[in-house]
């Protein structure tokens, strides 16, 4: 480590602060730690000691996380499993997550998407090109491929 180990007790303030403001992962924090030139006890240490005090809470982050990427950026479950898995979070708490956004607020949200990408490429002519640019556009956002398809399908 470059950096110089500022002491298990400051690191455990400012990683306080750093998880009070927001949600974080454990390898969030985890990595955190490690830039505040800790070592691996004292890291484990610390880490043990935030999930006791519910700094940290795994499952919180990930319905949190699903949730915001959902709603905000309206991504689809395949790339909020994909970002979580990147942020190492159990395949539990994926599931958990992942069950926690609204079947049908999915489903309207996926319309929307689909209804005003439709709209957006209306000078289009070529049916099939149409289409392909539409399942590009859902599939980026994250969308199952199944669901995109059968969407397309109703198109025409």
């Amino acid at each position: 480590m470059d950096q110089k180990n500022i002491g298990v007790e400051k690191a455990l303030q400012k990683a306080r602060h750093f998880c009070s403001y927001q949600e974080r992962s454990h390898f969030e924090v985890k990595e955190k730690l490690y830039s505040f030139g800790l070592y691996k006890q004292e890291v484990e240490t610390l880490l043990s000691r935030l999930i006791e005090e519910n700094y940290l809470n795994e499952e919180r982050f990930a319905i949190s996380f699903a949730g915001g990427r959902f709603r905000i950026k309206h991504w689809g479950k395949v790339k909020i499993r994909y970002e979580l898995k990147q942020k190492r979070v159990s395949e539990y708490c994926i599931k958990k997550a992942l069950n926690e956004i609204d079947t049908d607020e999915y489903r309207l949200t996926l319309n929307k998407l689909f209804d005003s990408k439709v709209r957006l490429l209306n000078k289009e002519k070529n049916k099939y090109v149409l289409q392909q640019k539409v399942r590009t556009f859902l599939t980026n956002k994250g969308y199952e491929s199944g669901v995109i398809t059968e969407l397309i399908h109703k198109m025409g």
